[in-house]
């Protein structure tokens, strides 16, 4: 099975767990529900290359406004649709390494050579997501996945070394070539599948606080991918913790609700 259909199975099971969550708000304790508020993180990014780039993990923030609408308690699952609005910084940062794993020298300035390329996005999730525990005073713990999309904005790539002087003859593959490090963001539109784990905190009097993890999957590529491009794979990868701050708009009348 390719991975291409893997991945439209992927987003096939986002939808349908979107028109459960609908389905299940015609039988459940009914909630309506606001939340908004603030958001921000810090998140570690590369970009999955083919042929494969040695990288590590880039560092860079995000952060942006977050919507939450509270629609039903189903048992003892609180759901809620979740969207964003975010400024974020992805990209690459290179392990230029030698076929033994040592840094490659530059043999014009004698230090290791590195090189990394941020790319700032606006990028905006949707969640469908799912919480146990209290709603109003207490502690509350969620799971929450849905479709993500981004919008390039610029880049900026920085460097110890020319390109035109970099050390050829100790790189190793893609490295050596070095194409990603010359190419302008072909392909300004990115999307993919986002989830997170987290831990709500919630006072009625002063809001909601939310602490959580996210891994982000893109499924497009942010070069070209045709059979005579370089590469045949360049989707962005993240890894994110985010803090957000939320306050209720529209609270339900329900003195039930603990």
């Amino acid at each position: 099975m390719g991975a291409g259909h893997c991945l439209r199975r992927a987003f096939v099971a986002v939808v349908a767990l979107l028109c459960v969550q609908s389905a299940i708000a015609q039988i459940g304790e009914h909630r309506s529900e606001l939340s908004v508020g603030v958001n921000g993180g810090y998140m570690l990014s590369n970009v999955g290359f083919n042929p494969d780039v040695p990288q590590g993990l880039l560092g860079g923030i995000t952060g942006g406004i977050t919507v939450r609408y509270t629609c039903e308690k189903y048992f003892k699952s609180v759901c809620a649709l979740v969207g964003e609005i975010n400024f974020a910084q992805a990209g690459w940062k290179e392990d230029i390494l030698t076929v033994d794993d040592q840094p490659v020298i530059n043999q014009v300035t004698g230090l290791p050579e590195e090189y990394q390329r941020t790319l700032t996005y606006v990028q905006v999730p949707l969640f469908a997501r799912l919480g146990w525990g209290r709603e109003r005073k207490g502690f509350q713990f969620y799971f929450q996945v849905g479709p993500q999309v981004g919008f390039f904005l610029n880049d900026k790539a920085k460097s110890n070394f020319n390109f035109a002087e970099r050390n050829q003859s100790d790189r190793v593959g893609a490295l050596r070539d070095a194409v990603q490090d010359s190419l302008d963001i072909q392909r300004k539109f990115d999307y993919g599948i986002a989830g997170g784990l987290g831990i709500e905190y919630s006072h009625p009097k002063v809001g909601h606080f939310l602490l959580e993890g996210r891994y982000y999957y893109g499924l497009g590529d942010i070069f070209g991918n045709s059979k005579r491009d370089y590469f045949g794979r360049s989707n962005n990868g993240s890894i994110i913790i985010k803090l957000t701050y939320l306050f209720d708009v529209m609270r339900t009348k329900n003195s039930k609700i603990k």
